[in-house]
């Protein structure tokens, strides 16, 4: 192909090219254009290659090379956005979407701590009810993961030291199986978040109910106060996500419903990431943490409080401005 004819095929695309690389060198380039721009990055590679190969005069090659140069330094650079993204949202977008939708985490809070806290008080009162939401061998296995004489206490509290971080991937799997169902329960006009949230609620009332009864309370407590924190927060979260997809179900108000739950799930999904987040946190302290013996519950229950402290510090104060209240 003559250079003439291959200029003129493709001269067009070098300047959309370059006025793009323009815009991502000053910092003002739209998502649409990051999404094509590796692809053209190739394109123009391909193109340079072949007026090398095929002696195009260097005026050419010079132009598209210093293109090429220019596009890499972008590419190379902005491929780090991940990170900073992540990074941006840890910092101040997740406490600030979670504040922004705080009715919605007020009212999974109200679901599942107080159905914790009402069953709770109801099998310490009346034991035998605790096996109207457990059947006794569950009840007699709960016991034995929280003998105050267990070398180890919590669940699998059988296994080796050296099967942490088995335990770990066993925490992580759970707890995010958990924090999905009550999520994607949402779907169904908020029906699955509202029982999820009520049944972990009342399953672990009554766990803790009883194990306080049977006077199990500071191996069971000191457990569970230090990874807590991080994963109950986390379910009721992923409660208020699934409530919020089922009320744009319920009353997309002048949308369609469908538009309605795009929008929602949009805003949703960030917030399961943040969940996401905190039950790896929750599954390490859990795993290397929550079950030692050999540290005293008065230190576990120290620790334990200062994660609640931090935790609510995080989603009040972190990422308020003076320019941009909540």
């Amino acid at each position: 192909m003559k250079q003439s004819l291959f200029e003129a095929r493709h001269q067009a695309a070098w300047k959309t090219f370059a006025t793009r690389l323009e815009a991502l060198e000053r910092g003002k380039v739209e998502a649409q254009d990051c999404a094509r721009f590796a692809a053209d990055y190739r394109q123009l590679c391909q193109q340079l290659a072949l007026a090398e190969a095929r002696g195009y005069s260097s005026h050419l090659v010079d132009h598209l090379q210093r293109l090429a140069l220019r596009a890499h330094q972008q590419f190379y650079r902005h491929r780090s956005h991940l990170g900073a993204s992540l990074l941006g949202f840890l910092l101040g977008g997740f406490p600030r979407l979670v504040r922004a939708h705080w009715r919605s985490v007020a009212c999974a809070s109200l679901l599942f701590y107080g159905s914790l806290v009402l069953m709770g008080g109801l099998v310490y009162a009346f034991p035998d009810l605790v096996y109207s939401v457990l059947p006794p061998d569950q009840v007699a296995s709960m016991e034995s993961m929280y003998d105050p004489d267990a070398r180890r206490i919590g669940p699998m509290s059988e296994r080796d030291s050296g099967d942490d971080w088995m335990m770990f991937g066993h925490y992580i799997m759970n707890n995010i199986g958990i924090a999905f169902q009550t999520f994607a329960g949402g779907l169904v006009f908020g029906l699955g978040s509202l029982f999820f949230l009520l049944f972990n609620g009342l399953t672990i009332g009554a766990v803790a109910g009883h194990l306080t009864q049977v006077g199990y309370s500071e191996t069971f407590w000191s457990f569970v106060v230090g990874h807590g924190a991080f994963e109950l927060t986390a379910i009721t979260f992923a409660g208020a996500a699934g409530l919020r997809l089922g009320g744009a179900l319920l009353a997309p108000g002048r949308l369609p419903r469908g538009e309605a739950l795009r929008r929602a799930a949009a805003e949703s999904v960030k917030l399961v990431s943040g969940v996401i987040l905190m039950l790896l946190i929750a599954a390490f302290i859990e795993a290397y943490w929550s079950s030692m013996t050999f540290i005293g519950p008065h230190i576990k229950y120290a620790v334990g409080a200062a994660l609640w402290l931090a935790v609510a510090a995080y989603f009040l104060l972190v990422g308020r401005s003076r320019h941009a209240p909540d």
